[in-house]
């Protein structure tokens, strides 16, 4: 599929999403959002595509934010819609892992973007922050709610409340990003991520995955459970024999999904 704001790019079992928008800061519009939707749902189809890294072009901005001129137009009905909102959803559910390789500027819906992934790799250049109240409305692409399930309610608090705009070190250090590099060795590190994830069982990953994101959203025992029934699945499928021998063999698995 040809796209016109966005890069889609796969090369042995990686796939990496470019938000493509430099002139602007890769901001992003309805068209965008559009295309990010398209791109996620051709990467959950295709059984080659292991891991998806997002990042944005250039060295200025991973997303600077959702673009103004498309805020200004949208009315309280689009505005219930949320196609924003539900991208995010579509990509923070994504079956396989999604790595955020952050450059320059994360704010507003950029920073909503990185936190809909799996893990953020952040350049040493990078900024995070939500400053949606600044303009008279919140962060509504799931900003105030993975915002607080990463760093704490408190500090999500302090970050949507002020506005203030954080480095990248600082988001490490409240847990907002895994690993800063400097900006030269982002998408190696991204990859080097992405690879060291392609050499585990891609059922136990997906199924991590699932348990870890569902069992937030549950009571500790429910969770447990779920956990349960999980592990259960995996012990019955050839990926499981097969790390086991390969163990005893000591040789590199062959996983195959099965």
């Amino acid at each position: 599929m040809e796209f016109k704001n966005i890069i889609l790019e796969k090369d042995n079992g990686i796939a990496v999403l470019t938000v493509n928008r430099p002139q602007v800061r890769n901001a992003l519009n309805k068209d965008t959002v559009r295309e990010i939707r398209q791109a996620i749902a051709e990467v959950r189809e295709d059984d080659s595509v292991r891991v998806l890294i997002v990042t944005g072009a250039g060295d200025k901005a991973f997303v600077a934010g959702a673009d103004l001129n498309s805020l200004q137009q949208r009315g309280m009905v689009e505005t219930l819609a949320n196609e924003n909102q539900l991208v995010l959803t579509e990509l923070a559910s994504l079956e396989k892992p999604v790595i955020a390789a952050v450059n320059g500027f994360a704010l507003g819906g950029g920073c909503e973007l990185a936190m809909a992934c799996d893990i953020r790799i952040a350049s040493e250049n990078a900024k995070f922050g939500q400053p949606e109240p600044g303009l008279g409305f919140l962060p509504g692409a799931g900003g105030t709610q993975r915002l607080p399930r990463l760093v704490g309610a408190a500090k999500a608090k302090e970050l949507i409340f002020t506005g203030d705009v954080i480095d990248a070190r600082e988001a490490e250090k409240i847990g907002l990003v895994n690993k800063v590099v400097p900006p030269e060795e982002l998408m190696k590190a991204a990859r080097e991520m992405a690879e060291k994830i392609m050499k585990k069982g891609p059922l136990a990953i997906r199924m991590a995955k699932l348990v870890i994101d569902k069992g937030l959203d549950v009571d500790l025992s429910s969770a447990l459970l779920l956990e349960r029934v999980s592990q259960t699945v995996l012990f019955g499928s050839e990926d499981r024999q097969e790390g086991i021998a390969a163990f005893f063999e000591k040789r590199p698995p062959e996983f195959k999904g099965k």
